[in-house]
């Protein structure tokens, strides 16, 4: 059967390496972008020149519309999407609680938690049956991020309630729906917080001593979406260094 996978948010960082690495496992996949166009596309030239397949995809996947048009795409071009990465999110600056204005918060739950459940419906009314994802959360929803995310931690926190609500409602389809959490990774995501060195600042925090990298996620995200993840669903992986 044709493995064909959908990331969103997948210019860059964790949704980058998770795309080349299911190229590398054989998937077909969908690279959705929004404003990284030269990112998307290099990501894309570079997994084909490397024996895989890849297409790209402008979409805001906060829109039902857009989603909906790109899951149309895919099946024109691949045959149904058989496995999906919600991992777009956003992070504003650091912020106090008492200063995050509504307009912000409203932004951060409907591009982090809206488009995760719009790609879900339009994964699940295709595939129906037999399929995979992956919900990138963070560590964030346990921590709560005082005095600097709330907003963000907020957002992580109904993504998991999301995974969790999914799983167990889809299980009967053969539908497994997973989640990743990570912890402080080197992505380009804390320069849009404001402080591009941050993993290296709290590395001491650690109970391991350092930040992770995309690739280490990306390697969890593969393994719950494979079939050595038959039996899982509903769960939860902290790759956060013991954090």
């Amino acid at each position: 059967m044709k493995k064909v996978a959908i990331i969103t948010g997948a210019s860059r960082g964790i949704g980058a390496a998770t795309a080349f690495t299911l190229s590398k496992k054989g998937y077909h996949v969908c690279i959705n972008y929004l404003k990284n166009e030269k990112l998307a596309k290099a990501l894309c030239t570079s997994i084909n020149t490397s024996g895989g397949v890849a297409i790209t995809h402008k979409a805001d996947v906060s829109e039902e519309a857009e989603v909906q048009s790109m899951f149309n795409k895919v099946n024109a071009e691949f045959g149904t999407v058989t496995h999906l990465v919600n991992n777009v999110g956003v992070l504003f600056t650091k912020t106090a609680f008492s200063e995050i204005s509504a307009e912000r918060f409203t932004t951060i739950l409907t591009i982090n938690v809206l488009s995760a459940f719009l790609c879900s419906k339009a994964f699940v009314k295709q595939v129906q049956y037999d399929g995979a994802i992956v919900n990138v959360s963070s560590v964030a929803s346990r921590t709560g991020a005082p005095f600097e995310y709330v907003d963000y931690a907020a957002s992580k926190g109904a993504m998991d309630t999301l995974t969790t609500g999914m799983s167990l409602e889809l299980a009967s389809q053969n539908i497994r729906v997973n989640s990743v959490r990570p912890g402080f990774i080197a992505t380009d995501i804390h320069a849009d917080g404001g402080e591009p060195d941050r993993v290296n600042r709290l590395s001491s925090q650690i109970p391991m001593g350092r930040g992770g990298n995309t690739q280490e996620v990306a390697d969890a995200i593969a393994w719950l979406l494979s079939d050595e993840a038959s039996y899982v669903t509903g769960s939860f992986i902290d790759i956060a260094g013991g954090r």
